[in-house]
């Protein structure tokens, strides 16, 4: 490929600034300095930007703190995007599952299409947990309803669910943590215990939290974290 994508690829600017860093002398190839962005280079070559190797990966993934503004869509005629939080060199990620329009919190994006399909296959049983703020009290008997399954609506009844009560008084609020993804799933299991959903927030998919991420930020995932979300997300419960 060519090198001015190769560093595009991996972060290291747009193509148009890229062009102007390697005509500057700031990058070499297996140890010699290439000025042509158009210079083919391969994953074995050694590729550095101002002395510091840049390894090519394959797959990315991020981590991204969804805001309650936007839908969960690579492009949308009528509203913003998770990708408009993203630099054009990283529109190559694609969501891992949705969250609603009005939903905020955690959600991974990738170029990894094995991962992606594992996360959110339900086979796979990977755990997600919502905090919810209700326009009501959630019944006691609810928790032990919830751990048994519920009927939604669907032609079967939900998986079991962890319902934990935070606040039984003004506002009330609760967290869910489910093992599918069903449409507007957690709204319609409060719904059924007569509880409406006004604030929704995913706090954790698998071993993953938002962390100190603002609304909006994002980071990239170590290998080694990926590797325990590939681990974690592969083992069936």
């Amino acid at each position: 490929m060519r090198l001015d994508k190769y560093l595009c690829d991996m972060q290291m600017g747009t193509r148009s600034e890229l062009k102007k860093i390697i005509r500057s002398g700031r990058v070499t190839v297996n140890q010699e300095h290439v000025k042509d962005s158009g210079t083919n280079v391969t994953e074995t070559d050694l590729i550095e930007f101002d002395g510091k190797p840049v390894r090519y990966e394959k797959n990315m993934t991020y981590l991204f703190h969804k805001p309650g503004d936007c839908v969960t869509a690579k492009k949308d005629s009528m509203h913003k995007t998770v990708m408009d939080y993203f630099p054009p060199e990283l529109q190559i990620l694609n969501p891992v599952g949705r969250l609603d329009f009005d939903t905020e919190g955690l959600l991974f994006l990738t170029t990894d299409g094995e991962l992606l399909h594992h996360l959110i296959s339900p086979s796979h049983r990977v755990e997600k947990t919502y905090y919810a703020i209700l326009d009501a009290a959630v019944p006691l008997e609810a928790v032990s309803a919830f751990a048994g399954g519920i009927d939604i609506g669907d032609d079967t009844p939900t998986l079991p669910a962890r319902l934990e009560i935070v606040s039984d008084s003004k506002p009330y609020a609760a967290n869910l943590t489910i093992c599918e993804g069903r449409f507007h799933q957690v709204k319609r299991m409060f719904a059924a215990i007569g509880c409406n959903v006004t604030y929704l927030k995913r706090i954790r998919e698998g071993a993953f939290t938002l962390e100190q991420l603002k609304r909006g930020e994002y980071r990239k995932l170590t290998e080694e974290e990926i590797a325990l979300l590939k681990a974690k997300s592969y083992e069936k419960n």
